[in-house]
């Protein structure tokens, strides 16, 4: 029984084609592509569940591919690059990417990280959750269970790991938490130096969220502490 619909974009064929194996062995159906416009082109024709791609392609490259798919969809998305500096990271995330793996990689850990982001995408469509819930502040009201947003009344569209984040802080109001609370509560990973990833998610729900992001009311700085959501 397929799990779900995966698109493999890499223009090295060996590491697609590797990573293609992998995930149809646990089940997935996969799509691959080699270039940016092929990646646009079968996520435009096909039902696709999560995204995985490779950041440095010619022409299209994955950032692009990234940013056109986040115009309608809310899938998750990886990023592969084989440079592992901070920039790359926080420009993938940036973009819209909800993780960023760096090559080499073992494919194993690549296949855990999309069942994890599968796995928290396809539980805001259980309106059975265990976890489901309704958070209603002066001006922000979340439905876990229908994954839905509002904010000074207006509908917010958020992928799986913002929801989460912002969930994790309207559900706990008036407590302060730090980037390593959030990384940990959220991802459900250790945290090692990951606080830039933690903000730049941070920046782009205020980028959503907010009238003004640059003068945030509703997720609220705690300056050398973290940030909050007042009740």
């Amino acid at each position: 029984m397929e799990k779900g619909n995966i698109l493999v974009v890499d223009d090295d064929h060996d590491i697609a084609d590797l990573v293609s194996i992998h995930l149809k062995g646990e089940g997935y159906n996969v799509y691959k592509a080699y270039d940016g416009k092929k990646a646009i082109d079968i996520f435009e024709k096909e039902e696709i569940d999560l995204a995985i791609l490779d950041i440095m392609m010619p022409e299209i490259d994955g950032s692009k591919v990234c940013l056109e798919i986040r115009k309608s969809s809310t899938i998750p998305i990886i990023m592969l690059s084989a440079r592992d500096s901070e920039t790359d990271k926080i420009s993938g995330l940036i973009n819209g990417a909800d993780d960023y793996v760096t090559k080499p990689f073992n494919t194993m850990e690549l296949v855990a990280r999309v069942k994890s982001q599968l796995r928290r995408y396809h539980n805001f469509g259980n309106a059975n959750a265990k976890s489901a819930d309704t958070v209603e502040l002066e001006n922000l009201w979340m439905d876990r269970k229908l994954h839905q947003v509002k904010a000074y009344g207006k509908d917010i569209k958020l992928t799986p790991i913002e929801f989460d984040i912002l969930f994790l802080m309207a559900s706990n109001p008036n407590n302060v938490f730090s980037t390593d609370d959030i990384f940990e509560k959220v991802w459900k990973e250790k945290s090692f130096e990951m606080s830039n990833t933690v903000m730049v998610h941070i920046r782009r729900l205020r980028e959503k969220v907010e009238l003004d992001p640059r003068n945030a009311q509703i997720i609220k700085t705690v300056w050398g502490v973290g940030y909050k959501i007042e009740a």
